[in-house]
């Protein structure tokens, strides 16, 4: 019988202590290692190997592998309490285990034979081996060719946006066949063919590792499939989106907390007070007062709504194959209330900081502004105007969001 990321025996409590401890002390102490260094990164760019380890050493790459098959049992609560936990300090790296994670729930929401059959292998050997799982799924980029041979498929063209694929040990891809048929697959990021390119240029998530990768004549093998080409996704499989949007809803939560943690303190340590203002500190003017106080209601709004979309998803993947179609667009529609709240939380806090903070909070060597352009960029993954016309037909006609990679 194959064991699953979806219905997995309690931890007894040894095992729920372990997770416990890794996440109350091992995870504070990756958070500040990764802070420590987060402002010279940013304004460095390129690929974070170091700290990559750092994370393969933490032993969170395990986290939502089952304890039978060698990992932590962790479930979404614990992935995205992580998730944003990094994301306050480096949303780069958070975004780079985020997607690990999210290729691992992937191998066990699909119904193909890497899926069915040896799902159980690959996440054993993710967790022995310290794997680090990529994403070259973008299902928009349609250049990535799959013709089909004995036994298997050839590979050849480019994904881009390929988050976490450099470094990486394993990728998840999709392909059309010449049929214009939708596979997907799993493929050793070293096999013979596959080129990760270090293109990724953008002003902010610069160490995500997302550029592009190149498949020239890449062997993929029948049983390494997840979707077969042409199949038809059932409702459990199509949560892996919604898994993948709290996914993104946490990253934004996680910076707008962080831009807020450092702006107060910024503001109770440093900021000089208007003069006009008549306080005698930065923190004792009340229109400070007033807007750090607004501020937090972005968050706080967001917080709230966010656990409730990860109850709701919980509730989903617990449900398994009995799960409708209505009932997994009622995830998305909750997912979709988290996701604006927090998309909007993220750029008001790290825009409006500075206006807090004060002209001397613009200093390069603070790096304040990484959280701005950090929102800015990931923000713009897929358009949250989409996510409010979802929200608008379910108010008015009850309409759930049809089933695609992004809702």
């Amino acid at each position: 019988m194959t064991t699953t990321l979806l219905h997995r025996p309690a931890p007894v409590s040894g095992e729920r202590a372990e997770l416990d401890t890794l996440l109350q002390e091992g995870l504070e102490k990756l958070a500040a290692r990764l802070k420590s260094t987060a402002v010279l990164r940013d304004q460095a760019g390129g690929h974070a190997a170091a700290e990559r380890e750092l994370i393969r050493a933490s032993g969170l790459l395990a986290l939502t592998i089952p304890q039978e098959l060698g990992g932590l049992g962790g479930e979404l609560d614990a992935l995205y309490r992580v998730i944003r936990r990094i994301a306050q300090v480096d949303s780069a790296l958070a975004h780079v285990l985020g997607f690990h994670h999210l290729q691992l729930y992937g191998v066990h929401l699909y119904d193909g034979p890497a899926a069915l059959r040896h799902a159980d292998r690959h996440l054993r050997e993710t967790a022995e081996q310290r794997l680090f799982w990529g994403n070259a799924l973008n299902p928009v980029d349609t250049r990535l060719v799959a013709t089909q041979e004995a036994g298997g498929w050839r590979l050849d063209g480019v994904k881009s946006f390929c988050s976490g694929a450099l470094g990486s040990d394993r990728l998840t891809l999709s392909a059309h066949t010449e049929r214009g048929e939708y596979l997907i697959g799993i493929v050793p990021t070293r096999r013979e063919g596959v080129q990760v390119e270090h293109d990724w240029d953008a002003f902010g998530q610069r160490q995500t590792d997302s550029g592009t990768v190149r498949f020239e004549q890449v062997r993929l093998a029948d049983e390494e499939l997840l979707q077969l080409p042409g199949a038809v996704a059932s409702p459990r499989a199509t949560l892996r989106s919604q898994i993948a949007q709290l996914i993104m809803t946490h990253l934004y939560l996680g910076i707008a907390e962080g831009a807020f943690e450092e702006a107060r303190l910024y503001t109770q340590t440093h900021s000089k007070p208007w003069f006009a203002s008549g306080a005698p500190r930065a923190a004792d003017d009340v229109l400070i007062q007033h807007r750090y106080g607004d501020l937090w209601l972005h968050v706080r709004a967001a917080q709230a709504v966010a656990e409730a979309a990860v109850n709701r998803l919980q509730w989903a993947l617990d449900r398994g194959r009995a799960l409708t179609a209505h009932e997994r667009g009622e995830v998305a529609i909750a997912g979709a209330e988290a996701k604006v709240l927090a998309h909007r939380a993220a750029l008001q806090v790290s825009s409006q900081i500075f206006e807090l903070t004060g002209a001397r909070s613009t200093s390069g060597k603070l790096g304040l502004d990484r959280f701005w352009r950090n929102a800015r960029v990931h923000t713009l993954h897929d358009p949250v105007d989409y996510k409010l016309r979802d929200l608008g037909r379910y108010q008015l006609d009850g309409r759930v969001p049809d089933a695609t990679a992004y809702s």
